[in-house]
């Protein structure tokens, strides 16, 4: 308990003198087993908290004697419900002794409830009870000694030196420990209720422990919560606590985040003295600000300065975030906060590596902990290194085997490991390629394996090892070996590897095949030149047996060294011509045969692959057939001088017995045109034929449904079919066992969404001058799941404003909502004005109703900004016998999460069928070239996502799957910008061994300014 103070920590009220000593009872009365009339049986202390103590029950004399008569001089302070005296018992031992108000009911049920809760929970965060005493109508609570009063008075106290970061840090950790042991360890659990800095007691090393246990509560794991009258501390409640006085451990939660808030920004939860916000509202906007990359500078206790760990802030920061949320659900478990200990982690590393444990699978566990504790810390910048490595290069010299490969593993992951840090690992993984013993063989190659993913140059010492492991007989071990030499290997080494490899394929299964594949595409890309012999090895291989994985994987390299090495096209398309001959995947021959329309007629002698085109007309299925008419038409379209001969071959294909094949070479013929003399082909045609197509095939799909189910005398017309790729329909089945989404079907089914919401947006007269609607967004939720209230918002695009539709759905049965209206705070997007609004007279029960918001905005501009909502509306209570309404209501609102409009929003996923043929006919007039840094990622796959997501643009042709383990990358992305400007990107990535990515951007489109838009997103994103 905190040392003497002259005011009361608690409640700042004067103290007041102890209580009067009781009237002198028997021993048999203060004994533990005694209970009066009016009062009901005290359950006695569990043996264990005794601490050391020779009793758990007190005589009253026994406390006076041990507080000097319950002197001032040992007062320690005043709670509501009495006094606090510090006592030293006979054996030296110092207690707190809490004595209650005599003839206070509510003291007696304090007493109560904390004798039966303190006394069946033992944790070093959380104050030991010692004992108690019963006299009379005096009842008395013993305590632990704690010596170095409250948080309270540390943080806030006057004239007090400034707590220091780690010591916040200790605070805050030691806490969660103690609270989530009583919300998850206890059985049944115990709500704290009173959460706040003054329960937090402190020792002489600022551990904390949790204090006055008074106003708790027990909760049985079958009720999700206790309702109880309102009890707590003004600044530290849960709203929803506070409101309707349902307590669950995340109300302990919310308290907690405020205890963090304080810790961070050093102030009070309320300051009486000012009519400043309450600290939970004056931090939230700067919390998110914070968590979104902004400065710690506003938020920070300005008595801290720069002294602290900006990691360790922002984790700090993080948790009191998601505390404070102010939905109950979406705030994490106390065990969530204290599991990222790192401090505890730390401690148990240093305390481990400075002594001996014996045992080698023990070393191995440790090892990993300093490898974690590693990557957390990072590196010391002071210095330039890193805690802990001495200790695992000390382990490479350690006598148990797996204890060196552990930690010569663990080096090889370090994080931006250098090459001197690299190179007492490597060693020793090169002494164990040539051990007897295959589990280490196997171990250091596939560690060697993935070290010269990042740095080839270090493995390279290593080729001769591994050259011999080519010929293990362990399959895995000598794909590794051969995998791990074609990215290490030189040059001129490249001609002897393929003739061991040669001999070696046929020995392993597809799925080793296919790494090795992968692995020459790799070295023919960083060799261009001896793609000769690669481009041979590659084919050979190809004509051998094989799964269809395995000959994918080999079709796929070969293509990806004809586009990216142009002296390699005509062998390689050779290569795949030949293979189609005796190819016995449908999916593959026509993959090839579009491949082979695309690049075959580029060629220096087009004609020479007509023979392996036509003989799959004659000689395949139908599906096949089909795919070659079309290559054959293509070259027919693109080389003039062979049209006379490919019509005699198309025209031959009209009496063929598939209907596609036969309607494919009609189509071709008739758009063709002539007589098939040596003419050149119209622009118009090949654009016709062979162009991207601009509309998605599942859209395409349904406007031919709805034109046949709905006959009409016109002809159908292809500009009706919507371009974006929907992601989400209008109207969502309700997932069984989830609240309704709010967002309710129209009353007709529409043809697509898009056409829903605009005909929904023309039916509102504020709306109708808005012009065509150019995108709407995919509903966007701005509460929880199984909330009160659940509302989503979609974002509608025109070109000069934007409108928000929110979808508004009452989960209440017992409520009715009337003029309910959405307040947007624009002040965060500065270029947005509110022009309109359309509000909800009534939103019942489990009807879903919508609320429209209208901004203007610049035009033909992609404005962005953020918009914080609140929701605000009259609630009357239903009765639910009647289902009727009172009269009288009260006004309420509910506060919504923050809403962006981003500049993927205005722009539409698009795709092209063809994204080589688009890029060649939208022509470089405006085409414009950037490179970015775009910092440390993960991986590509991060990188590639994050700019795909930023864009808001559609992947073609698969580029948006990188493959694995992957240090380069081309993404491609088409779309349709706001003012309906075709668009289109490049994308190239390379991540290098610090994981930096860097990226070039090429856009080209019809607009000059969107090209110069497309850079400025990417810039400012």
């Amino acid at each position: 308990m905190p040392p003497s103070t002259n005011v009361s920590s608690e409640h700042g009220w004067p103290i007041a003198p102890p209580p009067p000593p009781p009237p002198m009872v028997s021993s048999d009365m203060s004994s533990a087993a005694y209970s009066g009339p009016h009062n009901p049986p005290v359950p006695p202390p569990h043996p264990a908290i005794a601490l050391g103590f020779a009793q758990s029950s007190f005589t009253y004399g026994d406390l006076a004697a041990a507080t000097g008569g319950f002197s001032n001089a040992n007062l320690l302070g005043q709670g509501g419900f009495g006094f606090v005296h510090k006592g030293v018992l006979p054996n030296g031992k110092e207690i707190a002794v809490k004595s209650l108000k005599a003839n206070s009911g509510q003291g007696e049920r304090e007493f109560q409830a904390e004798v039966d809760i303190i006394s069946r929970v033992h944790h070093r965060h959380l104050v030991s009870l010692v004992g108690y005493c019963i006299a009379g109508s005096q009842r008395m609570l013993v305590y632990e000694f704690v010596p170095n009063n409250t948080l309270e008075y540390h943080l806030h106290g006057p004239g007090r030196p400034v707590m220091d970061w780690p010591s916040r840090i200790k605070i805050a950790l030691g806490s969660a420990k103690g609270f989530a042991y009583l919300h998850e360890d206890c059985h049944p659990r115990i709500i704290h209720r009173d959460i706040k800095a003054s329960n937090i007691l402190l020792d002489n090393n600022f551990e904390a422990k949790v204090a006055d246990f008074g106003l708790a509560k027990l909760s049985s794991d079958n009720y999700t919560h206790v309702s109880t009258r309102i009890m707590g501390t003004f600044g530290y409640l849960a709203p929803e606590y506070a409101a309707s006085g349902k307590l669950t451990e995340k109300s302990d939660v919310y308290s907690y985040g405020v205890v963090l808030l304080e810790l961070i920004t050093g102030r009070r939860p309320v300051d009486v003295s000012s009519d400043d916000d309450s600290l939970v509202d004056w931090a939230r906007p700067i919390l998110g600000q914070v968590i979104d990359g902004g400065s710690f500078e506003e938020l920070v206790d300005p008595n801290l300065g720069d002294k602290y760990d900006p990691s360790e802030m922002m984790r700090m920061v993080a948790c009191a975030a998601a505390c404070i949320r102010h939905s109950a659900r979406r705030r994490p478990k106390m065990s969530q906060i204290r599991q990222n200990d790192r401090l505890a982690v730390s401690k148990l590393v240093t305390s481990l590596t400075r002594g001996t444990v014996r045992s080698p699978l023990a070393q191995c566990l440790l090892i990993r902990y300093t490898s974690q504790v590693i990557r957390e810390s990072g590196m010391n910048n002071q210095t330039g290194e890193r805690p802990f490595y001495d200790y695992l290069e000390g382990c490479l010299r350690h006598k148990a085997e797996m204890v060196i490969f552990e930690a010569a593993r663990a080096i090889t992951e370090l994080s931006g490991v250098t090459s001197r840090e690299l190179n007492p690992a490597i060693t020793v993984l090169q002494l164990f390629l040539s051990s007897s013993k295959p589990v280490l063989r196997f171990a250091a190659v596939r560690t060697l394996n993935k070290v010269a993913m990042t740095h080839p140059t270090a493995v390279t010492n290593c080729n001769i090892d591994m050259e011999s492991l080519i010929s293990d007989q362990n399959r895995s071990i000598a794909t590794l070996a051969i995998t791990t030499l074609l990215k290490t290997g030189n040059e001129s080494s490249v001609d002897r590897l393929m003739k061991q490899i040669t001999n070696f394929m046929s020995d392993i299964a597809d799925e080793f095949k296919i790494v090795v594949v992968e692995a020459i595409r790799s070295l023919c890309l960083k060799f261009p030149l001896k793609y000769r012999s690669l481009m041979n090895f590659l084919s050979n291989i190809l004509r051998e047996e094989g799964g269809f994985d395995y000959k994918k994987a080999i079709v796929d390299s070969i293509v990806i060294l004809i586009r990216d090495i142009p002296d390699a096209k005509e062998s390689g398309l050779l290569h795949l011509c030949e293979f189609i001959e005796d190819c016995e995947f449908t999916y593959l021959s026509t993959q090839i045969l579009h491949f082979l329309g695309n690049e075959g007629p580029k060629t220096s002698d087009p004609s020479k692959y007509i023979r392996y085109i036509y003989n799959r007309v004659i000689l395949e299925n139908a599906t096949v057939r089909a795919a070659a008419v079309s290559t054959l038409a293509k070259f027919g379209a693109m080389v003039d001088s062979l049209k006379p001969r490919i019509f005699i071959l198309l025209k031959r294909c009209l009496f063929d017995n598939d209907d596609e094949v036969r309607d494919r070479a009609t189509l071709y013929l008739n758009t063709l045109g002539g007589d098939g003399s040596v003419v050149e082909t119209e622009g118009e045609v090949k654009e016709f034929l062979f162009g991207s197509f601009d509309v998605p095939l599942s859209n395409m799909e349904t406007s031919l449904k709805n034109y046949i189910q709905d006959p009409s005398e016109e002809s159908f017309d292809i500009n009706s079919v919507p371009k974006e790729v929907k992601s989400q329909p209008l109207a969502e089945k309700k997932a069984p066992g989830k609240k309704p989404t709010g967002l309710g079907a129209p009353p007709s089914a529409p043809a697509s969404a898009a056409d829903a919401y605009e005909k929904l947006l023309l039916s509102i007269p504020e709306f109708a001058t808005f012009g065509k609607l150019f995108k709407s967004s995919a509903p966007v939720e701005l509460t929880e799941a199984e909330t009160e209230y659940a509302v989503n918002v979609v974002k509608h695009i025109f070109d000069n404003h934007v409108v928000l539709q929110y979808n508004c759905t009452n989960t209440i049965p017992e409520q009715l909502l009337e003029n309910v209206i959405v307040v947007v705070d624009a002040s965060d997007a500065e270029e947005f004005a509110e022009i309109a609004s359309k509000p909800l007279r009534s939103l019942p029960y489990d009807s879903p109703g919508q609320i429209f918001v209208a901004f203007e905005k610049p035009g033909g501009v992609p404005a962005v900004g953020k918009f914080s909502n609140v929701l605000r509306f009259i609630v009357k209570e239903v009765d639910p016998s009647t289902g009727e309404a009172e009269e009288d209501g009260v006004e309420d609102e509910y506060q919504l999460e923050d809403l962006e409009v981003v500049a993927a929003d205005y722009m539409l996923k698009v795709g092209v069928s063809n994204f080589k043929n688009a890029w060649e006919s939208m022509g470089s007039d405006f085409e414009r070239l950037e490179e970015y840094g775009l910092g440390p990622r993960d991986s590509l796959t991060e990188a590639v996502n994050a700019v795909i997501s930023l864009l808001g643009m559609q992947p073609c042709e698969g580029t948006e799957v990188v493959a694995t383990n992957s240090r380069s990358h081309t993404c491609l992305l088409s779309g349709v910008f706001i003012g309906n400007v075709k668009v289109l990107v490049r994308l190239s990535f390379g991540i290098d061994a610090q994981k930096e990515v860097a990226m070039k951007l090429v856009v080209r489109s019809e607009d000059e300014s969107v090209c110069v838009a497309i850079h400025e997103i990417v810039a400012s994103g």
